[in-house]
């Protein structure tokens, strides 16, 4: 990475997914970013035992830039609150993309059944989640189907091990969002099942100062099917917290 004057925006994936998910957002943004991947997937290593949120965003600590405007989508929001909360310095602003936070009761029943399910058959896992991310959508087939193959060639305990994170993870990272002190934005689809409208709501709620956004039309994975907008909304945020602080 060269070294210039500004903040780098530094991206962060979802489970089963990889840092290429984020190449038409970084194309659209016009900045400097980083996509980076998180544990257990693309180029890192499988994990091979249970993680913890905390070990992901240390192990993330590691490869991010000193100092950056933080993109974390799904799991990688939850990794990106944790690491706002706890490395201030690390981060400039923070955005959440379909995050999920504080789930009621219903929403922890539903995602550990989906995690059962992904202990007990992988393969229909894979097809639940291209539905849920992708039905009704006007996303190509050939993305689809890129993501169905990204998700097919996860190691599948590696995947487990990182499901439970996220199933578990908003429960580590809740009662301290009220702590976290960077600019803020928390932004999701309209028709995203899983990291609903109401959760971003929550979250906006949770984090002092917070933005909320609600992408009309979006499901679960804005970042491959509204990626325009989404930098648009990256970059006004990012130009509005530098000109709260000038």
């Amino acid at each position: 990475m060269t070294q210039t004057q500004e903040t780098p925006v530094a991206f962060l994936h979802g489970v089963g997914l990889n840092a290429a998910m984020w190449a038409p957002v970084q194309d659209a943004l016009g900045r400097e970013s980083i996509a980076i991947d998180l544990p257990g997937h693309g180029q890192q290593p499988p994990l091979t035992g249970p993680a913890t949120l905390r070990d992901m965003a240390d192990d993330v600590l590691t490869r991010l830039p000193e100092r950056s405007h933080l993109v974390g989508f799904s799991l990688g929001a939850l990794i990106g609150q944790h690491i706002a909360r706890f490395h201030p310095d690390r981060v400039k602003t923070l955005t959440c993309v379909s995050s999920v936070c504080q789930r009621t009761d219903a929403e922890r029943s539903a995602v550990s059944a989906r995690l059962a399910s992904a202990e007990a058959d992988f393969p229909a896992t894979v097809e639940a989640s291209i539905d849920r991310w992708y039905s009704g959508t006007a996303v190509p087939q050939s993305v689809v189907e890129a993501t169905r193959r990204t998700l097919e060639a996860n190691d599948v305990q590696s995947f487990v091990h990182a499901y439970r994170v996220f199933a578990l993870g908003d429960g580590v990272i809740g009662n301290e969002l009220s702590r976290i002190e960077v600019p803020a934005l928390a932004i999701t689809g309209e028709h995203d099942p899983g990291s609903t409208p109401e959760m971003t709501r929550r979250l906006a709620a949770a984090i002092p100062g917070a933005k909320a956004v609600i992408v009309p039309g979006a499901r679960h994975m804005l970042p491959v099917q509204d990626a325009d907008v989404l930098a648009r909304a990256i970059n006004e945020f990012i130009k509005d917290s530098e000109g709260e602080r000038a």
